[in-house]
């Protein structure tokens, strides 16, 4: 897990139009990074959907939200497609990012070779920074979603 204070690793990712993002490419504003285990999962959908629902009060802290998992492109364009998802979800199918931010559960389900994100949030501020972490060992246990707004009013 990243501490607060630490500048936010960079990485590029393929978002659900096959298009590179990088996290640099959100320099000069507040970022939060939502890692979820799988998509079309009901704790994944309830999140995302909980963060889809907050965008209007995010925009207004200049915030952007990145969602990241394991899955393919083509999984999280027809997840966000379901649930009009209204921001980028990047394929992180090799768990390279997610090993480093916050971890994976190996073996995920019993199943063997399975590897699925750790659902965590982090909040980076416009100069990269993380200012904000949290990952969850349960995987069915959602982020306090206002202690994340209080951290965004705090850096407008």
């Amino acid at each position: 897990m990243l501490r607060t204070g630490e500048v936010a690793p960079d990485f590029e990712l393929v978002n659900t139009k096959l298009e590179r993002t990088k996290l640099s490419d959100f320099k000069g504003k507040n970022v939060v990074l939502v890692f979820y285990p799988g998509a079309f999962t009901s704790v994944c959908e309830k999140e995302l959907c909980t963060f889809r629902d907050s965008i209007t009060k995010f925009n207004r802290f200049e915030a952007v939200v990145l969602g990241v998992s394991v899955d393919s492109p083509f999984a999280n364009r027809a997840f966000a497609e379901k649930n009009r998802i209204n921001f980028e979800l990047l394929s992180d199918f090799g768990a390279k990012v997610a090993k480093l931010y916050g971890g994976v559960h190996e073996d995920f389900l019993g199943v063997p070779g399975y590897v699925v994100c750790k659902r965590a949030v982090y909040v980076i501020d416009r100069d990269g920074r993380v200012v904000y972490g949290w990952v969850s060992e349960d995987p069915r246990r959602e982020p306090d979603y206002g202690e994340i707004e209080d951290v965004l009013k705090n850096l407008a």
